[in-house]
């Protein structure tokens, strides 16, 4: 588990853990989804905190067949950075995966962009991404295009976070990423 860019032109799927793996309920969870109570150590200095989640089992699978399929490497994008790692990839039996960090900024919006754009570009330089989230806004479509217009294919894969990850999802990833 490390931050280290992959030079190659490998492609990379990011990955959001709130909103796209654990929905940010409204209402009663999907059936689908088992619940968990995880003490994330996401903040430095700060005592752990448990936290309420909802994973279901069978993202685990749809990830690495995702990512078997199409020869990309499954990444964390989230501000749960290793701790995603530590504590969400083993209930989902997700391989070992790279984590970007956020740094100072963490993930808030910087000059109207999502907060992690800024990360997300230093690490992955011009390898293709497909990238799954729930917070992203018109600026971050327009990132992606002038990436893709740069010779850097993107695909932001926007995902609703009180319903979380869809079997639609992996799909369109799938599709992106073969092409």
């Amino acid at each position: 588990m490390s931050e280290a860019r992959i030079e190659s032109g490998r492609a990379a799927i990011l990955l959001d853990v709130d909103g796209v793996l654990n929905p940010l309920h409204t209402g009663k969870p999907s059936p689908t989804h088992i619940s968990h109570l995880l003490r994330p150590k996401i903040f430095p200095g700060l005592p752990a905190a448990v936290v309420h989640v909802w994973l279901d089992p069978d993202h685990g699978r749809q990830l690495r067949e995702l990512a078997e399929a199409t020869g990309a490497e499954l990444v964390w994008a989230t501000a749960w950075e290793h701790e995603a790692a530590r504590l969400v990839a083993p209930i989902l039996g997700l391989p070992s995966m790279a984590a970007i960090t956020f740094g100072v900024h963490g993930t808030h919006r910087q000059d109207g962009h999502h907060g992690k754009t800024v990360a997300v570009t230093r690490w992955a330089g011009d390898r293709p991404i497909c990238w799954f989230d729930d917070d992203f806004v018109a600026a971050d479509h327009d990132w992606a295009a002038r990436r893709t217009a740069d010779g850097a294919p993107t695909l932001l894969i926007p995902v609703e976070p009180d319903i979380g990850l869809r079997a639609e999802h992996p799909a369109r990833a799938r599709a992106f990423l073969l092409a």
